[in-house]
């Protein structure tokens, strides 16, 4: 084992569509800047890459190309491998894993039956969403204000019986660690909180009219119990009996009031979600009152704002959601809100008709698909054994190639029967396997791990070697991924830690979100038209110019608007790189006296830089670490003569993580055998990056009059004194009365006259 620190640098990877754009060249040299510097710091840095290779459009493309997706991704694997290699992008190859391959789905099956002994996997009938154009179910989380994040289509509702993962079991911790989550963005981490959606509050029970039955609500908001005017069901509810949307002619009784409220059916509301029942208070829930509205039903205010006496519903043209004063609530009137809604809840409580509860909106992840390219779920259902997992000596089960594809929503898997008919394991009877396959973010759920140990052929990974890299030092990847993805990775990780298969329980210490890039006001994709693909650049420019462009444009966090005298921009600065070097090569040496007179400040400068630059890496700021080395190359090519090696050599290794292409082929025409990969990284003198003189901005009542130059170690006084004395500020304080003279230490001195 090296005795160099790990460093573990990953960028989520990609799908295998057959090009790269300029989106994915960014994502990759962020990744490849981080872990070229690392490594010439001494880090023994793991920098893998791999295919998340399994799902719908590669079925897709089989569908209408008739052929098989394993060729197609193959093919396109290959295009992306070439382009990736072309940007010098420095992975680690002898560590590429694809999740189609049977020698990675089998551990996804493995991992699949540790959750299913662990009773983290279960299948259940349920009301699922349904996405009519890629024909399968869908995940929660993959739904998108009703609509299918991969294809954008109105999602449907059908009832299926699917395995789920009891991620519920999991929200508690998951909700609380994200607060170890510092090297991650706040925006992402309250996505996470908002998505798990932990809340406090009061399960009610309503006696039903005419009914034997109670109906039983869930509430965050207990403080607004007199001002519920109707209940609303979910359409699968019970009490429903079948309606889906309406007046079912029933009534509950209000335990706050005694009043009675008509019960409705709306499919607004969801039966996944507390108890498929809501108290409706259109007064201060906005889908109550547009819902109120729409069928004339009444409102009751029972909260007005704190500086309003007068708060008329009839003025109404929205809910009232804010914290205010409690009306038309009996003993509770006149109490703030927020205080109201405790007291109402202990108060349901001693009453017996109310529980405090806490409840999550995160529900438990489904990841059965109708799909073929996928890994098939290793179970098999026998009619006098029941649900039998495959046992690990028959892992993988492997995908038949015998398929019809039909695009038709029931899963390709089902038409092979020398897929679906087998013998039980255990019986020897006749059986059946499992014809859905998993979500592909199973597969990209552990990926992170089997990169620790990518040849392993006895386990998914060795505890030993996931241990001695994980967890992952930096994270790269797109905000999209913040629920989705990282959510599950997150989840996986936590419960093969409590199987003792690896030390940490998060996997991704740090997390860098990088923007989109845009093209004609659009995110860069070949949907929209406005692909900008790298071979085109690199043909023309070469690799490094793309390399650069994408860094230098705009901080990685935001997003990146595509332009062509950017690209020239870019250009431009490598060859003047390469001019600067040619002409200091061919030079002769010039004389003492000559260096003398700049050898000084453009050492200065660069031991400046070289602090500069190295800070920006940290940080992530590319684009002024790039800016750093251009003022450093002006700088050289305005003094215009040999000031000594160091200079030169110590540009160039600042500059290689950046262009690892142009560097390495300078650092060669320098006389170097060795590559300048292999080098360390400066390092700079704390002596030569201070200042003897710095310059302060001098103010008069706010307003920039001058500047001045003193020592840097100068004494407050002698600044004030020297500031007062000069010239241009003479002619604004003369005769005029100072009141005070404000001194930021070295940043600015202000003096402020009267009148």
């Amino acid at each position: 084992m090296s005795s160099s620190p790990k460093y573990y640098d990953l960028v989520m990877f990609p799908y295998p569509s057959g090009n790269l754009h300029m989106g994915h060249v960014r994502n990759y040299a962020i990744g490849d800047v981080l872990a070229r510097y690392k490594r010439m710091q001494g880090f023994e840095v793991l920098h893998p890459i791999g295919w998340d290779s399994f799902g719908l459009p590669a079925e897709n493309a089989a569908i209408k190309h008739k052929s098989h997706p394993a060729e197609w991704t193959q093919k396109c694997i290959e295009r992306m491998t070439r382009q990736i290699k072309s940007l010098g992008i420095s992975y680690d190859w002898d560590r590429e894993v694809t999740t189609c391959k049977e020698d990675y789905y089998k551990w996804t099956q493995w991992l699949f039956l540790q959750f299913y002994n662990k009773g983290l996997a279960y299948k259940k009938a349920a009301s699922v969403n349904f996405c009519p154009k890629c024909a399968t179910v869908l995940a929660n989380e993959q739904v998108k204000e009703d609509k299918c994040w991969r294809c954008d289509s109105l999602v449907e509702e059908k009832k299926l019986e699917q395995w789920f993962l009891k991620i519920t079991d999991y929200a508690d911790r998951l909700l609380k660690d994200i607060d170890k989550l510092s090297g991650w963005p706040e925006n992402v981490k309250s996505m996470q909180r908002n998505w798990i959606g932990k809340s406090r509050g009061v399960r009610i029970s309503f006696r039903l009219t005419a009914h034997s039955s109670r109906l039983s609500v869930y509430t965050t908001r207990p403080d607004t119990l007199f001002g519920v005017t109707y209940m609303v069901l979910a359409p699968e509810h019970p009490l429903a009996e079948g309606k889906t949307s309406g007046f079912t002619g029933k009534y509950a009784i209000n335990p706050a009031n005694n009043e009675e409220i008509p019960i409705w059916v709306s499919d607004y509301v969801l039966m996944e979600y507390g108890t498929g029942a809501v108290m409706a208070v259109p007064a201060h829930d906005q889908r109550d009152f547009e819902f109120a509205k729409k069928n004339n039903l009444p409102i009751k205010l029972v909260i007005k704002p704190f500086s309003s006496s007068h708060f008329p519903v009839s003025e109404m043209k929205e809910a009232f959601v804010d914290e205010g004063t409690m009306v038309n609530s009996a003993q509770f009137d006149g109490l703030p809100s927020s205080e109201g809604l405790k007291k109402i809840g202990d108060w349901l409580v001693e009453k017996g008709v109310g529980e405090w509860q806490t409840h999550f909106r995160l529900r438990d992840w489904l990841i059965s698909r109708q799909r073929y390219w996928g890994a098939p779920i290793p179970i098999i259902y026998c009619d006098n054994c029941g649900t039998v997992p495959v046992a690990d000596k028959d892992l993988p089960v492997i995908l038949p190639r015998d398929i019809k594809f039909t695009g038709e929503g029931t899963s390709p898997l089902a038409s092979s029967k020398s897929f679906s008919n087998v013998k039980c394991p255990n019986c020897g009877a006749a059986a059946r396997r499992e014809t859905d396959t998993m979500d592909t973010f199973i597969c990209s759920s552990w990926y992170y791990l089997r990169y620790c140990d990518p040849k392993n052929s006895k386990q998914a990974f060795s505890k030993e070697n996931a241990d001695k890299y994980m967890p992952v030092d930096q994270y790269i990847g797109g905000v999209e991924h913040a629920i989705l993805h990282l959510l599950y990775s997150r989840f996986f990780t936590k419960v093969l830690h409590d199987l003792d298969l690896v030390s940490c329980d998060e996997p991704f210490t740090n997390l860098l979100t990088q923007g989109m890039v845009i093209k004609d006001g659009a995110k860069m994709s070949k949907s929209k038209g406005n692909v900008v693909d790298p071979d085109d650049i690199i043909k023309k420019y070469g690799a490094d110019t793309a390399r650069l462009f994408i860094l230098f444009a705009s901080p990685p966090e935001r997003e990146l608007e595509w332009s062509d005298k950017g690209i020239e921009g870019a250009y431009r600065f490598l060859n003047r790189v390469k001019r600067l070097v040619s002409e200091n090569v061919q030079r002769p040496t010039p004389n003492a006296q000559t260096i003398s007179n700049f050898q000084i400040p453009i050492t200065k400068k660069l031991h400046q830089t070289i602090k500069a630059v190295t800070e920006d890496i940290e940080r992530f700021s590319f684009n002024t670490a790039i800016a750093r080395m251009m003022e450093l190359l002006n700088e050289l090519n305005r003094v215009r003569v040999e000031v000594g090696s160091e200079v030169l050599d110590m540009f160039l290794l600042l500059l290689s993580p950046f262009a690892p292409f142009t560097t390495e082929e300078l650092w060669k025409e320098l006389g170097y055998k060795d590559s300048i990969h292999k080098q360390e990284w400066p390092k700079y003198d704390p002596k030569m990056i201070i200042e003897s003189e710095i310059e302060i901005p001098v103010s008069v009542n706010g307003k920039r009059r001058d500047a001045i130059i003193v020592s840097a170690d100068a004494k407050e006084d002698q600044i004030k004194e020297l500031a007062q004395k000069s010239e241009k500020v003479q002619k604004f304080i003369s005769g005029k009365q100072i009141r005070k003279i404000i001194y930021v230490p070295k940043k600015m001195v202000n003096i402020v006259i009267a009148g």
